[in-house]
């Protein structure tokens, strides 16, 4: 069900990474979205922020609840989807299709990213 092309975190987030360009794509898990469930605001930060992983960088607003984004990786934030500004519900309709911010990533990815098993074990 979690895609093997991602890497994800403890916070419910993933990220999935271009080694040719060194940018990644990073967005939330199916479980998240279905615990929030329907999403009506996400806010993201401006591009051009510098995050560093596990730094909280936006929200996200669903009929039951706000909760904080969290960074998986380091780098600075090129691209946001802004999309999501007229269409959040598309982060319930296809959650591992629909990026929020792409960042160019700095230095190593953290050694605490899980696989998709890994993940589907700590969700389970």
């Amino acid at each position: 069900m979690y895609p093997a092309d991602l890497k994800y975190t403890r916070e419910h987030e993933w990220v999935r990474v271009d080694d040719a360009s060194g940018e990644a794509l990073v967005g939330i898990t199916h479980f998240a979205q279905e615990q929030l469930g329907d999403v009506v605001f996400v806010e993201l930060p401006e591009v051009g922020r510098t995050l560093t992983a596990g730094e909280t960088f936006g929200s996200i607003e669903s009929v039951k609840t706000v909760s904080d984004l969290y960074s998986p990786v380091s780098g600075e934030v090129v691209a946001i989807n802004e999309e999501l500004d007229k269409h959040p519900e598309r982060v319930n309709q296809a959650p591992h299709d629909t990026w929020m911010i792409r960042v160019r990533v700095a230095g190593d990815l953290p050694a605490d990213l899980l696989d998709a098993s890994a993940y589907e074990a700590l969700i389970k």
